[in-house]
């Protein structure tokens, strides 16, 4: 049983048992935090315990247990670059056409990311692990001269998720040396459009250039949520028969001086 997402789904399944009856409406709503890992496991004559979680293993093994796609190698996250911080990146920009959004690139925060995706078969519960979070995607446009002074912060972190066509050159010290997207030099004089998450938009982990976005999309949809945006693109793979993959490309780099 997967114990991280037992807390998680407690809430839903008494929500649900509450909200499924035509005799009982709620009228308040209270929580409170409860760690189980595996100092359970290791605790002998747990029985209050064990009674309290046997109602709901099965509403909750209902909720995370079903196969959303499928990885075609282990993927996890790190700076500079990574496989699955690449993969999300560009889940942006596949997911930014069901927006009207064609995106110049995307960032997607290491931070963000609370997880691996294991080969094979990706569950729900795995898209969860990975992207706990609600975030949604969000859509802005930055002056060349604010794409420059946001791939310099992205360098400050030692890098970020980035989408395929960025290609960024730091030190160890985590400045910026040079700075192309799509083939060529960032352009100051002109206008690019970008995607990324509404937590990031606000200027957290430390990417200040992107509370200067203009021209602002940020969808409202309840499907406007990354975990959605991920588990449909991979969905949408897995019914052509194939698996999502990605691969290190040189998006950044790091040049020892």
């Amino acid at each position: 049983m997967q114990k991280k997402h037992i807390i998680t789904f407690i809430a839903a399944a008494i929500v649900c048992g509450t909200s499924c009856s035509s005799h009982y409406t709620p009228v308040s709503v209270e929580r409170s935090r409860i760690l189980i890992d595996n100092r359970y496991d290791n605790t002998q004559g747990n029985d209050g315990t064990a009674q309290f979680i046997t109602p709901y293993k099965q509403v909750v093994d209902s909720i995370v247990s079903p196969v959303v796609g499928i990885s075609a190698r282990y993927m996890a996250a790190d700076r500079p670059e990574s496989l699955l911080s690449n993969l999300l990146a560009d889940i942006l920009i596949h997911g930014s056409a069901d927006y009207g959004e064609k995106p110049d690139f995307s960032v997607y925060n290491i931070g963000g990311i609370r997880s691996a995706f294991a080969e094979g078969n990706v569950t729900y519960g795995d898209v969860t692990d990975v992207a706990p979070f609600d975030n949604k995607i969000y859509f802005m446009t930055l002056s060349g001269k604010k794409v420059k002074e946001l791939f310099r912060q992205i360098a400050g972190t030692g890098g970020e998720g980035v989408s395929h066509g960025v290609e960024l050159v730091i030190d160890g010290k985590g400045h910026l040396l040079s700075a192309r997207l799509n083939g060529e030099e960032v352009d100051e004089s002109r206008n690019y459009r970008v995607a990324t998450l509404d937590y990031l938009a606000q200027g957290n982990d430390k990417m200040l250039a992107f509370k200067d976005g203009t021209d602002i999309n940020a969808p409202a949809s309840d499907d406007n949520n990354v975990r959605f945006i991920i588990m449909k693109y991979m969905s949408g793979l897995m019914k052509r028969g194939i698996a999502a993959d990605s691969k290190i490309e040189g998006r950044i780099t790091v040049k020892q001086q």
